[in-house]
């Protein structure tokens, strides 16, 4: 199998709490992908962030939960991580070797963060990375307004470290 495998990082209760820019119409779209997914039995990992004790995102606390919407089915793989990328000090990696999985369809929040350095690792391996429009998301920041920042980032995403493509295009390769 070379993929697609839909990777979905850090769709986390604490995070969405913040209302992030056009969060509903993400997970909307996150929600649609992993059905098709799911319908056509092609494999699906959830990322899901630990800052630590203490914090928002700490293991076992509803902040930490991924969102109800799209709650994973008993089988489907969690990895835990620490860090902005869900490669570094994961079993992402080996799992995605294993499976002979070199195409990602990378979802998630927040844009500036988790998304980004997935993404960028991910290209670094050698992956194909696709980034469908309006599946992930992030909350205003210091200097920003979220918006800013989603538009900022998918366009440095574009053809340098992977494609953004339309959901409607992505969702039609699922079917090939």
């Amino acid at each position: 199998m070379t993929g697609p495998l839909l990777l979905i990082v850090d769709v986390q209760n604490a995070i969405a709490n913040h209302n992030p820019y056009l969060f509903d119409k993400v997970l909307s779209n996150i929600r649609t992908l992993l059905d098709n997914f799911r319908e056509l039995k092609k494999p699906v990992i959830f990322i899901q962030h630990d800052d630590g004790i203490g914090s928002d995102l700490e293991v076992n606390t509803h902040g930490w939960e991924i969102v109800k919407e799209i709650t994973p089915l008993p089988g489907e793989r969690i990895i835990p991580k620490r860090f902005n990328s869900a490669f570094r000090e994961t079993s992402l990696e080996t799992e995605l070797n294993d499976m002979n999985i070199r195409k990602l369809i990378v979802v998630g929040l927040q844009t500036e963060k988790c998304i980004d350095t997935t993404i960028r690792v991910a290209f670094e391996k050698g992956f194909e990375v696709i980034i469908p429009e309006l599946t992930n998301s992030t909350v205003d920041g210091k200097f920003l307004k979220a918006k800013e920042i989603y538009d900022h980032h998918n366009d440095l995403f574009n053809n340098r470290f992977g494609r953004v493509v339309k959901m409607e295009k992505v969702l039609q390769g699922l079917k090939i």
